[in-house]
């Protein structure tokens, strides 16, 4: 398996831990049988619970994206070391920045956001450039 597909399923393992995370923290918060209903009526979240469910809609934005790239790649046989290179920038300054969102630092939660893009955009480069 390519270090690129290795890497988009790292970022679905963050993902998926994200999740949880949210889910956690709204039990904690709200009580599991509001959570089991429609969830009508309920409350807005408290701030570190509103913070995991944010990180982890802009996670599910971003792997999107993520997603593609990575594929392109792989199906076009693109794959070098700046693809590479680049998921594992993204993969890692997504981890970083899951930390950061759900902790509450709003400036380097957005210098890591755009790092994760810079990892991107080392992927898309070969698919632009063909």
């Amino acid at each position: 398996m390519t270090v690129e597909l290795t890497m988009l399923f790292w970022a679905g393992v963050i993902t998926v831990v994200q999740m949880v995370i949210a889910v956690l923290l709204a039990i904690g918060q709200l009580g599991m049988v509001p959570l089991i209903g429609n969830r009508e009526g309920m409350g807005p979240p408290s701030e570190m619970a509103g913070r995991a469910k944010r990180a982890h809609s802009n996670m599910l934005e971003s792997l999107i994206l993520f997603a593609i790239l990575v594929l392109i790649v792989q199906l076009a046989g693109l794959n070098n070391d700046l693809t590479a290179l680049g998921a594992k920038i993204f993969v890692i300054a997504r981890l970083i920045y899951a930390v950061v969102y759900l902790v509450g630092i709003p400036w380097l939660r957005t210098v890591v956001w755009s790092i994760a893009v810079v990892g991107m955009v080392m992927v898309a480069l070969p698919i632009i450039s063909a």
